[in-house]
């Protein structure tokens, strides 16, 4: 069966400004953001890739636009399954004042209970991913074979669950896996397991030193919704 390449989309204004963007029209790559799509087809250059799929969300699109263009015999699929999660009346809010909400603690710790008000469950967004996943294995191989490679645009939440997907993690784990901007995950699925053969790769190991005010990546993990509502 195919290798899926998970790329989650560039660093976006919303990241930024602290707002969980959800599924709000007008959120693009913030300056970052646009340099590390526009370094991401020479991250991909060894990777001989079949189709790309994307998010239908305009920070997706854009993160795989500069792919595209050195490679215009690929069309760009939407998968509207892939999309992010409906954070519902979450939506556009800032982190900072999330962080009080009763639900936050459910989202952080039993994440598989957690509903969102107005919107959708996780369990829900996990669901649909991984049929969608399921479907593109399917439709890629029949079409290019089973050493196939192709390459989708998503985000924090998305992928965290893909993985999880793929490693038998409950969902209520999936917070404890981190994916950075513009990070490439790839899974090998195969007749009777999927492999995770990378995981949020983005070539950089800056964010891993401390900071001088004593945080880091792990902190600014945990201040945001256990890296995943906040991961949008």
């Amino acid at each position: 069966m195919p290798t899926l390449i998970l790329v989650r989309h560039g660093r976006s204004t919303a990241n930024t400004a602290g707002v969980l963007a959800g599924r709000a029209p007008g959120v693009a790559l913030d300056e970052r953001g646009a340099a590390q799509a526009v370094a991401l087809p020479a991250r991909l250059s060894q990777v001989p890739l079949t189709a790309v799929v994307s998010s239908p969300l305009q920070r997706c699109r854009e993160t795989v636009a500069p792919l595209l263009e050195v490679r215009p015999w690929l069309t760009l699929h939407v998968e509207d399954r892939i999309s992010e999660c409906d954070y519902g009346d979450w939506s556009g809010r800032k982190l900072a004042e999330l962080a009080d909400e009763p639900l936050m603690e459910v989202v952080q710790q039993h994440p598989s209970a957690a509903a969102f008000p107005g919107g959708e469950s996780m369990r829900a967004m996990q669901a649909r991913a991984v049929d969608a996943v399921r479907e593109w294995n399917a439709r890629t191989e029949e079409a290019h074979g089973p050493e196939a490679v192709y390459a989708m645009c998503s985000h924090g939440d998305i992928i965290k669950a893909l993985v999880a997907d793929a490693l038998g993690m409950h969902l209520d784990l999936f917070q404890r896996i981190s994916v950075e901007p513009c990070s490439v995950t790839a899974i090998r699925y195969t007749r009777l397991r999927p492999y995770l053969v990378r995981l949020g790769d983005t070539g950089d190991f800056g964010s891993l030193a401390p900071r001088e005010d004593g945080g880091g990546a792990a902190a600014d993990r945990d201040a945001a919704v256990g890296g995943g509502a906040g991961a949008a």
